[in-house]
């Protein structure tokens, strides 16, 4: 009997429950009363790690999603190292989670979320003898309990509220300024308001009153 393996899959063939080789991408002959196949898929995989519960070293909750990237380097060592050996990595990741959150406060993980991942060596350690590779850990989301995000969103908008307040504080202070050189201005040069008189007065539908006090 013939067997085709993918250019992305690698084929352990047993015959009589004993490795015998790893089939490459090809055509290959075998005896099908006396051999089994196990293919194993090659290409990069993604392991999702979804709401985990971690405490922060100022004993403060939160929940982070992560995502790992990796793939099989060595089919036989995948297949034989362990029953289950996603399970395996998907329990690394999570003891490497909370050693990482653990570390650091609440605030530190806000600010800087790549604290949320640390050094995923350990994780490469946990899955020695696996035949994995881990290519890259990501912390997706980062949720806060009700009252922590509360808090949260009160900060923001105080510090929003506090800028539009300023902004609106240096406004006025540079209309005041303003009006000030102004009125400076018109009373060193008396002539200007005068001129400024004229001007409106040329407008179309603008009605000048003179105070028949002032002198010409």
């Amino acid at each position: 009997m013939y067997t085709t393996v993918m250019e992305w899959q690698r084929t352990l063939l047993y015959r009589d429950g004993t490795l015998e080789r790893v089939l490459e991408p090809g055509r290959h002959r075998y005896d099908a009363k006396r051999c089994t196949l196990i293919v194993v898929d090659m290409r990069p995989r993604l392991l999702n790690v979804s709401g985990q519960e971690l405490l922060t070293s100022d004993g403060l909750s939160l929940r982070v999603s992560y995502a790992l990237t990796w793939q099989v380097t060595d089919p036989e060592a995948f297949t034989t190292g362990a029953q289950y050996p996603e399970s395996v990595l998907y329990a690394a990741v999570q003891d490497a989670a909370r050693r990482a959150v653990a570390s650091h406060s609440l605030d530190e993980l806000v600010t800087d979320r790549t604290l949320l991942v640390g050094d995923f060596t350990e994780i490469t350690t946990a899955v020695a003898g696996l035949g994995m590779r881990i290519d890259a850990l990501n912390a997706r989301d980062l949720m806060l309990p009700g009252e922590l995000r509360k808090a949260a969103l009160e900060t923001v908008l105080a510090k929003e509220r506090g800028r539009a307040e300023l902004e609106r504080a240096r406004a006025e202070a540079a209309a005041l300024r303003s009006l000030a050189n102004t009125a400076r201005l018109l009373e060193e040069h008396p002539t200007l308001l005068r001129l400024r008189t004229l001007q409106v007065a040329t407008t179309p539908g603008t009605q000048v009153v003179l105070d028949p006090r002032e002198r010409a």
